[in-house]
């Protein structure tokens, strides 16, 4: 679940962790043999943000001046079984290159564990804002609604990509998106698994037998939200789409449930309740819906407490395996601690969403 930051530089990184060092010479040289236009000597610092993939900015100085990218590799140790699937991340946002969707150049993947250890890839470094906190506390009315707007927008083209078209024809399988993606969360949560969660226990016998009967198909990002996108320094036009890693052939509803979840109903990222008095022209989830809706030519979502709560329960099993890793020592960052409550309240978010009226 990584907060890819591309903005700010050296301000928003640090030396590397001890956990994640490598021998930076071995990268300088395929660096060098590799990606296009590279030379000189290379300095690399990590992300402060990031709890999935370790990322890195890169940068080099030599005869063509300065440099940088940006750099996301697998964490260490052993990983849960289809997490961490770098080369994937790779792979949409190369495809996706000449779409409307605005994404980084890709400049190599390397699966070679022989250069630091584990598989990487290196893209563009963008110079951009990203809004980590979904309330926007420091923009206006304006910025604020203009942001979601866009937001909302991207992820429309997004979903109207062909993915065949591009290439993704075998990226996932097509149709039961929720009965796979169900399956899945719950082996995850099952090998993470610290306490006896009640709720997710509930979830866990609900979310396969109500499962809605629209099967649209498309791709999904899978970690679409304002913290996972940069919009130009100065104006609210976004671009860039980053952290790919949960990206999949699946289901459009399932990215704005999330979208919704996670930036606007304050259920999830440590936000909270968000007062909108104080932070004007931030939109509610039925505002959203219906600016993506008019984008994606929708008519409506039906069954949206379903969408809201499975996006709900997977975030709870993404958060459990981020703690877990913790605890285990080899998470992407320091604060995987933190999360030692996170599963149980989504869970109990979701339980309660399921119960509401529609």
């Amino acid at each position: 679940m990584a907060e890819t930051a591309q903005q700010g530089a050296e301000a928003d990184t640090d030396e590397v962790r001890e956990a994640h060092r490598f021998d930076v010479k071995r990268l300088e040289a395929y660096c060098r043999d590799a990606v296009d236009g590279f030379s000189g000597t290379l300095e690399v610092r990590q992300f402060s943000g990031g709890q999935s993939n370790p990322t890195f900015l890169l940068t080099s100085d030599g005869p063509r001046g300065t440099k940088r990218y940006v750099m996301r590799k697998k964490p260490p140790g052993v990983l849960l079984a289809s997490a961490h699937q770098i080369d994937r991340e790779y792979r949409v946002m190369k495809a996706l290159a000449d779409s409307d969707v605005p994404v980084p150049h890709m400049y190599a993947l390397c699966e070679d564990d022989s250069v630091i250890g584990t598989a990487f890839y290196i893209m563009e470094c963008l110079d951009g804002r990203v809004f980590r906190d979904s309330t926007m506390p420091e923009s206006n009315e304006g910025e604020r609604r203009a942001v979601y707007a866009s937001l909302a927008e991207n992820l429309a083209k997004l979903h109207k990509v062909d993915y065949e078209k591009v290439g993704l024809g075998d990226f996932g399988k097509p149709g039961n998106y929720f009965e796979r993606q169900i399956g899945r969360w719950i082996k995850q949560y099952r090998g993470a698994q610290t306490a006896d969660v009640p709720a997710m226990e509930e979830l866990i016998k609900y979310l396969p037998a109500h499962i809605p009967d629209e099967q649209s198909v498309t791709i999904a990002h899978g970690d679409y939200r304002n913290g996972n996108v940069m919009f130009h320094p100065t104006e609210t036009r976004m671009i860039a789409v980053l952290d790919w890693e949960l990206c999949t052939i699946g289901h459009p509803l399932a990215d704005v449930a999330y979208n919704c979840m996670y930036d606007l109903l304050g259920v999830a990222g440590g936000v909270g309740p968000i007062d909108r008095n104080l932070t004007p022209g931030i939109p509610t989830d039925a505002e959203f819906v219906a600016e993506y809706c008019r984008h994606a030519g929708r008519d409506g979502i039906a069954d949206w407490n379903f969408y809201l709560a499975f996006s709900m329960f997977r975030l709870a099993s993404i958060s459990q395996g981020v703690y877990k890793r913790g605890l285990d020592g080899n998470a992407s960052s320091e604060r995987a601690m933190t999360l030692v409550d996170a599963c149980a309240n989504l869970a109990n978010h979701a339980w309660a969403t399921v119960q509401r009226p529609n």
